[in-house]
């Protein structure tokens, strides 16, 4: 439960606009779909990917990392960290199970002849959608445990594109349609505190300080 009162207290010392911008934002991200990323041997991949989530409204990226080290490139991301939420798995199967938990339908993004197309994507169910490696694309696992399969229709020699082209790609066209569409896709308003309260604080410097000083004023 957000201490509503805390909330009022730190959105207080922020700007109006920055506030404004805050709601502005939330009133445009989603968790109707999410995405996925296994094991990028680039990081800076991952790093475009996230920044690509942040451009055009999701408000989620699963990192899963069995075989690489667990690190963002700050430079690409460009502050996309602040905004985005990074849920980390150190296994496929436990990334699939919480996402299949949570309601979405696992979606694998491939070059397979017999995928979906990207126009023709069902949008109205929550979906999960994984992107593999720059190398390999996505393990076996992935592949035999999706509920169905979606690539980006190319007419050249080149039988795919890199990780990062090809999410910028999906993300846009998928956010897009969705925002065009009558489905609820919007955050709940318990999500929309969630995120207004964690943006507030990461926008303020010296929060410790700050929040330690709101409690102990408080606690009298």
């Amino acid at each position: 439960m957000i201490d509503l009162e805390y909330l009022a207290f730190l959105e207080n010392i922020l700007t109006d606009n920055r506030k404004e911008r805050f709601l502005d934002v939330l009133g445009k991200r989603t968790k109707h779909f999410t995405i996925a990323v296994e094991d990028v041997f680039q990081m800076h991949n991952t790093s475009a990917v996230m920044r690509s989530c942040e451009v055009f409204g999701i408000q989620e990226l699963n990192v899963i990392e069995q075989r690489y080290g667990k690190r963002i490139d700050k430079e690409i991301a460009m502050g996309a960290q602040k905004w985005v939420d990074i849920n980390q798995y150190d296994s496929i199967t436990t990334c699939i199970s919480t996402l299949k938990n949570q309601g979405y339908q696992i979606i694998a993004t491939t070059p397979h002849e017999n995928d979906c197309l990207l126009e023709d994507f069902d949008i109205t169910k929550p979906s999960a959608l994984f992107f593999g490696t720059e190398r390999d694309g996505l393990s076996e696992e992935i592949l035999e445990k999706a509920d169905g399969f979606l690539k980006i229709p190319m007419v050249g020699f080149t039988e795919s594109l890199n990780i990062s082209v090809s999410a910028a790609i999906i993300i846009q066209n998928l956010t897009n349609r969705l925002r065009n569409s009558a489905i609820k896709w919007q955050l709940s308003e318990d999500e929309i505190l969630e995120k207004r309260l964690s943006w507030a604080k990461s926008s303020i410097k010296d929060i410790k300080r700050i929040e330690a000083r709101y409690y102990e004023e408080n606690a009298r």
